[in-house]
C-alpha cells in the first residue's frame, strides 16, 4: 500500500498546489487535504474542511491510515483578526500534534516554517545557519507564531523518536501568484522605506517551496532543521528599481505610522515584524538543504523576484497618477520634497 499524506492549509494557493501535485506522485496512494476552509477550486485530492483548533483531526488520521504529515497551514495572513489568526498557527499546531502523538502509524512530519525566526536586528550575523540563535527572540506577529510553533514540534520529536521530523525555514515567498504581506508591501504603488537603511533580502520561489516539501514528503526520511531560500540577496533598493517603483525614505517613527494606515485600510499588511526586516534585512545558509537533499533551488533570490515582478500587472504607474499619490503621501508625512523615481 502506498503512503496516506494529510496536507494542511490547502485553502491558500501554496497548499492547495502541493497537495494536487503530491497527489500525483508515484507510490502516494491517497492525499487528504484540511481546511477550515474550501480550496477555491475543485480540489484533485480528498477534501475535508475541519478547523485545526478543533480535536476532530485525530479522527481523521486515525480514519485514513495517515502515515505522513505535511503541516502547511502555519500563516503571516488569514481570515479574521490577528488573534484569530495567531489562533490558528499556534493552537491549531498544538492540536494537531496532539493528533500526530496518538497516531502509531505517523512515520513522517514536516511542518512549514519561516526564517523569520531569526528576527532582524542591528547586530545580528551576517548570514544565519540553522543552529544559531537570533539576538532577539521575535516579540510578536507571525514569527513569535512560527518560533512557539517550532518549539512544540521539537516537544513532538522527542516523544516520538519513531517519526522522522522536518522543519523548513522558508525565506520569503514570491512567485508569479504571490500573495504574502511582503507581496503587498512590493505592490504598492509607492515603496516607503526606513532613512538611512537599504537591507539583504532573500527569496525563494514558490515552485522550489513545492519541491523541497515533496522531497521532505517522500521516501527516504531527511529530519532536522532546513533554511530554504534562493542563492545570492538583493538590496531593497535593487527591488524598488526592478519593479519601477518610486521609494520614500522615512524616519523609523514615520514609517510605523505609515505601516499602521496600510494596515488600518487593508491596503497592505505590513506589520512591525516586517518593518524590522525592511530596515536590517536578513540572509540565511542554505549549506544543509543542500547537503542533506541533494537540491539546489532552481531560481536564484534575483530570479525568484524576477517572476514576482514580471507578474505585477501595473508596472511603473502614469506620471500623473504617480505624482498625485507621491504629493498626497508627502503632506500626509509633512515631507518636505517630493521623491523622485529610482534610476535604472
Amino acid at each position: 500500500m502506498g503512503k496516506v499524506v494529510l496536507v494542511t492549509g490547502v485553502a491558500r494557493r501554496l497548499g492547495d498546489r502541493f497537495a494536487a501535485e503530491l497527489s500525483r506522485s508515484p507510490g502516494v496512494d491517497r492525499v487528504i487535504g484540511v481546511d477550515s476552509r474550501e480550496p477555491a477550486a475543485e480540489p484533485s485530492y480528498a477534501f475535508r474542511r475541519l478547523d485545526l483548533r478543533r480535536p476532530t483531526v485525530a479522527r481523521v488520521i486515525a480514519e485514513h491510515e495517515v502515515d505522513t504529515v505535511v503541516h502547511l497551514d502555519v500563516s503571516a495572513i488569514g481570515p479574521g483578526s490577528r488573534a484569530t489568526v495567531k489562533e490558528r498557527n499556534v493552537i491549531g499546531t498544538m492540536q494537531l500534534l496532539g493528533a500526530c502523538q496518538k497516531a502509531p502509524g505517523l512515520r513522517r512530519l514536516v511542518v512549514k516554517s519561516t526564517t523569520g525566526v531569526y528576527g532582524s536586528a542591528p547586530r545580528d550575523p551576517a548570514v544565519f545557519g540553522e543552529r544559531m540563535q537570533p539576538k532577539n527572540l521575535p516579540r510578536g506577529g507571525f514569527a513569535k507564531d512560527a518560533t512557539e510553533a517550532e518549539g512544540y514540534v521539537r516537544g513532538f520529536a522527542r516523544r516520538r523518536p519513531d517519526c522522522a521530523v522536518t522543519v523548513l525555514r522558508f525565506a520569503n515567498i514570491l512567485g508569479p501568484a504571490g500573495d504574502t504581506p511582503l507581496a503587498e508591501y512590493f505592490a504598492l504603488p509607492v515603496l516607503p522605506t526606513v532613512l538611512g537603511h537599504d537591507p539583504r533580502l532573500q527569496f525563494v520561489h514558490e515552485d522550489d517551496v513545492i519541491e523541497v516539501l515533496r522531497l521532505a514528503a517522500g521516501p527516504e526520511p531527511r529530519p532536522g532543521t532546513f533554511n530554504v531560500a534562493g542563492e545570492g540577496v538583493l538590496l531593497l533598493s535593487q527591488c524598488a528599481r526592478r519593479l519601477g517603483r518610486p521609494t520614500v525614505p522615512l524616519l523609523a517613527p514615520a514609517l510605523g505610522l505609515v505601516a499602521a494606515l496600510a494596515r488600518q485600510t487593508r491596503i497592505a499588511d505590513v506589520s512591525p515584524e516586517q518593518l524590522q526586516l525592511l530596515t536590517h534585512g536578513r540572509v540565511v545558509d542554505t549549506t544543509h538543504l543542500r547537503e542533506t537533499f541533494g537540491y539546489q533551488p532552481r531560481f536564484a533570490t534575483a530570479e525568484a523576484f524576477a517572476e514576482f515582478a514580471a507578474a505585477q500587472r501595473s508596472g511603473l504607474l502614469p506620471p500623473e497618477r504617480l505624482a498625485a499619490v507621491t504629493d498626497r503621501l508627502g503632506r500626509l508625512l509633512g515631507a518636505e520634497r517630493t521623491p523622485t523615481l529610482p534610476r535604472s
